[in-house]
């Protein structure tokens, strides 16, 4: 009976996950904290603080401003956006000290800023209850001649990636940070943008890449084929099961599993993917006996899997063991500055005797909105070079596009 009082008790205390790659300063957290009475979980990166969130219990999150993976603000703002009771605390860059929480914070958070700021002349200031207090702004890493360090050239391109626009250069270096860990990541964007290239990115980057990387379409196989697929089945398990196979989950370990368009996924098998996921166990159909594997998963998606979660179209705990690590991929009418080199990239691989293209071409092409993205790019590249046959430049009249091609077909 005192245990369960005991037990009960230390339920009852507020609770806070610590996420820094900083020992010393992990250890000067806990301690402060576990003497006010305070329960502690400490990480030391951003992913898994994202990771444990679910299953931590946590009221507050203690964000240092420097992590080894993802940026603080972007680990907050996935934070909040998955969990709307929890309360961010960011501690400043420089010192270390408590520098910002979200609004409206709740009382657990405002004493743990109390209890971590120095009571001396500079730091003491009082935060009222209903006070408002805003994230810092971005400070963007530089270079020594002051531009942005971002990833621009071709050596930090990612294998089979072309272009290195703004956009395209946080892709990169979001699909670098990843790739060495077993986090499961998510990869969404629309039809044609590249997401298979990033998976096989992450694959090749890991410590996986000597092993299989196995890729199943979830929207390509029909319903009452997909779970043989994925777990496999013994012979005679049912109607035409002539021999015993095993699964594509069984068949990545120590590799990688691609899930293209999970979305698709019908909800029955999302039950059983979603167990595999947290034990690491499958079972073949008609089977009762249990393998263990190891296997990264890595899921993509063209369509918003969190609105479809909070429809119930989608299982939302699924979606949380997914989308540990999102990467978002944009479309191509947001990735100007890589059209002339996409589509001259395309000229080439197509043999093209023109490899060049004139301004009012890459006018047009510009002007296009390109709802197919790099896909329907590439295809209208084939086509020029198909029309353009000797020509020594892509004229606008070799760019035929998709509603031009049905008109003169």
């Amino acid at each position: 009976m005192a245990s369960q009082a005991a037990l009960s008790y230390c339920d009852a205390r507020p609770a806070a996950l610590i996420v820094s790659a900083q020992r010393e300063l992990r250890s000067e957290i806990v301690t402060t904290l576990t003497d006010a009475q305070w329960r502690t979980l400490v990480v030391d990166s951003g992913a898994e603080a994202l990771s444990r969130l679910e299953e931590s219990g946590c009221q507050v999150l203690l964000l240092d401003g420097v992590l080894p993976d993802l940026e603080s603000e972007e680990v907050a703002a996935l934070a909040r956006g998955r969990y709307p009771g929890l309360s961010v605390v960011l501690l400043n860059p420089a010192d270390r000290r408590p520098c910002a929480t979200e609004e409206n914070t709740g009382c657990a958070a405002q004493e743990l800023v109390r209890l971590l700021t120095p009571r001396d002349e500079e730091f003491a200031r009082e935060k009222t209850a209903g006070e408002s207090l805003t994230l810092p702004p971005r400070v963007p890493v530089t270079n020594a001649d002051g531009r942005h360090a971002l990833p621009s050239s071709r050596a930090e391109l990612l294998p089979g990636m072309i272009g290195a626009s703004p956009e395209m250069a946080r892709v990169y270096h979001m699909t670098r940070l990843v790739a060495p860990r077993p986090t499961p990541v998510l990869i969404t964007g629309a039809t044609g943008t590249g997401k298979e290239l990033i998976a096989r990115s992450i694959h090749q980057l890991s410590s996986r890449a000597g092993k299989p990387m196995v890729t199943i379409n979830c929207a390509a196989i029909p319903e009452s084929l997909l779970e043989s697929e994925l777990f496999g089945f013994l012979r005679g398990a049912f109607t035409g099961a002539v021999q015993s196979r095993i699964g594509r989950i069984h068949a990545a370990h120590n590799g990688t599993l691609f899930l293209d368009e999970i979305g698709d996924m019908p909800l029955n098998l999302q039950s059983k993917l979603l167990r595999f996921l947290e034990n690491g166990e499958v079972q073949r159909l008609g089977s009762a006996d249990v393998f263990r594997v190891d296997v990264r998963v890595i899921a993509a998606s063209n369509i918003d899997l969190e609105r479809r979660a909070r429809a119930g179209e989608f299982r939302e705990d699924l979606y949380f063991r997914l989308s540990v690590f999102p990467i978002a991929l944009p479309p191509l009418n947001r990735r100007s500055g890589d059209l002339r080199v996409l589509a001259e990239h395309f000229l080439k691989e197509f043999g093209a005797t023109a490899a060049k293209l004139s301004h009012a071409t890459l006018e047009k092409l510009a002007h296009h909105s390109w709802p197919g993205n790099v896909r329907e790019l590439r295809h209208v590249m084939e086509r020029a070079a198909i029309l353009a046959e000797s020509s020594p430049v892509i004229a606008p009249e070799h760019i035929v596009l998709s509603s031009q091609w049905q008109a003169i077909a």
